[in-house]
């Protein structure tokens, strides 16, 4: 029986869907971090559970073929999961999560398509939000600890643009110049939160919002500053948020600077971006997820298609030209405004969006007899509701993409889909965010015919 601080040799076989290495030890699965497939090590017992412990390494007594030197000094942000092994390892990986999720958690026995990896294992990230804190009377930038408020100073990360680094630097240095006041939690004082970035991947064009507590003049001459030496900057705006909350941005945005928007092209479609839309941080990855959203679905201009949690239009407008009608659903009214500027950019006539949660909306075109050939579903982490579930089904359409950044929920509500009359087709995961434990995945449902 094993004991918390014991010391034991194992070998690592298998990677959990967190990048956990997983060894075995008298018929205990032992998880530790930071190891490979193919690492033998000595670990020390940090936690025992009825069935499964969790360890550290003390020794690596024999390195995995995986393994690869660390390119970054920062271990303690809690971002990147996979820097010390290859990233064919991690796509191998990350191949096999999914598989054994749609398995266990699905049912399912079908073998997924082969991984596709991320165009750019580096540098990809077309958005950042870094909390700005104090330390020895300096400002600083960095990221959350993981489970923790605890800031982490980081002078560049390499998941993001190299003019992301370039420009926080700037801001950190005016901050620290002209005293200007950082929030603290703890007291809720304190001016400046966080610093917000978003770029345009193939247009260059950068958005940047000052997330503060209130109004302020105090960046007027850093507006200017900033505007002369990035003039890839567009727009410069204060997002107000004096709430005690972990949401990042407040509802109120001030341009200080240009149009208050930045554009970029998804799929060979305009769009129009927002500081409150979504819109996938990884734009090379995310195109080869749209497009293969699209071939699966093998659209031939009759449908109408219904696509839900929209969010400023980027899947359906993609697919607009292959179909008769779309219909696109979204909760945020601002992604809602952004959808619909963007059809209109783009000469989309056949397109119509409507605001509200993705199951209410859905359900309510049920009842007006709306009765949408195909459907494509891309929800945040926690997946679908029931509410959302049981709509599609009412509409049973022909098919169904579901364009998933959660296996897990995913696989559940496939499972849901599959006892409503619908078949897994084909699913294939996607790296839209290398060195991180996150993997995409799209699949296609088909109703089975009665």
């Amino acid at each position: 029986m094993l004991d918390k601080n014991d010391i034991i040799e194992l070998n690592i076989d298998a990677l959990s869907s967190d990048s956990s290495g997983i060894g075995r030890h008298d018929g205990m699965a032992i998880f530790v971090p930071d190891t490979a497939i193919g690492d033998k090590i000595l670990v020390r017992i940090l936690k025992v559970n009825k069935t499964y412990a969790y360890a550290k390494i003390e020794k690596l007594l024999e390195a995995s073929k995986d393994r690869v030197e660390l390119d970054c000094n920062v271990r303690t942000c809690g971002g990147c999961v996979y820097r010390h092994i290859s990233y064919e390892a991690e796509l191998c990986a990350k191949e096999q999560s999914v598989r054994d999720t749609f398995k266990r958690i699905g049912g399912f026995d079908l073998e997924p398509e082969t991984i596709t990896g991320s165009p750019e294992v580096n540098r990809y990230r077309n958005k950042v939000q870094l909390p700005v804190s104090m330390a020895d009377g300096k400002a600083f930038c960095g990221f959350f600890s993981p489970r923790s408020h605890r800031v982490v100073p980081v002078s560049d990360c390499l998941l993001q643009p190299e003019i992301f680094t370039e420009i926080c630097s700037a801001i950190i240095d005016y901050v620290n110049q002209n005293n200007i006041s950082i929030y603290d939690e703890k007291t809720g004082r304190g001016l400046l939160r966080h610093i917000y970035l978003r770029r345009g991947f193939h247009t260059g064009e950068i958005m940047l919002s000052l997330v503060c507590t209130k109004e302020t003049e105090l960046f007027d001459r850093l507006v200017e500053v900033l505007s002369e030496r990035f003039p890839e900057i567009k727009t410069v705006l204060l997002n107000i948020n004096s709430a005690n909350t972990n949401v990042i941005l407040g509802n109120r945005d001030i341009c200080l600077y240009g149009s208050e928007t930045i554009r970029d092209t998804m799929c060979g479609v305009t769009v129009e971006i927002s500081p409150h839309s979504f819109y996938q941080v990884n734009t090379e990855a995310a195109e080869n997820v749209y497009s293969t959203a699209k071939e699966f679905l093998n659209l031939n201009g009759s449908e109408t298609l219904l696509d839900l949690y929209c969010g400023i239009g980027t899947v359906g407008l993609s697919m607009a030209q292959n179909v008769k009608r779309l219909i696109g659903v979204e909760i945020v009214p601002a992604a809602i405004k952004n959808a619909e500027r963007n059809a209109e950019m783009n000469g989309i006539t056949n397109a119509e969006f409507f605001i509200g949660d993705a199951g209410t909306v859905a359900e309510k075109l049920s009842r007006e007899g709306v009765k949408p050939d195909v459907v494509i579903v891309d929800p945040p982490r926690r997946g679908c509701d029931a509410e959302t579930l049981s709509a599609i089904a009412e509409m049973s359409p022909k098919k169904l993409a579901y364009i998933s950044c959660n296996p897990a929920t995913c696989a559940r509500d496939l499972n849901i889909l599959a006892k409503s009359g619908y078949e897994l087709v084909r699913y294939k995961p996607f790296d839209m965010f290398p060195r991180t434990a996150h993997v995409e995945c799209v699949s296609l449902m088909s109703r089975i015919n009665e």
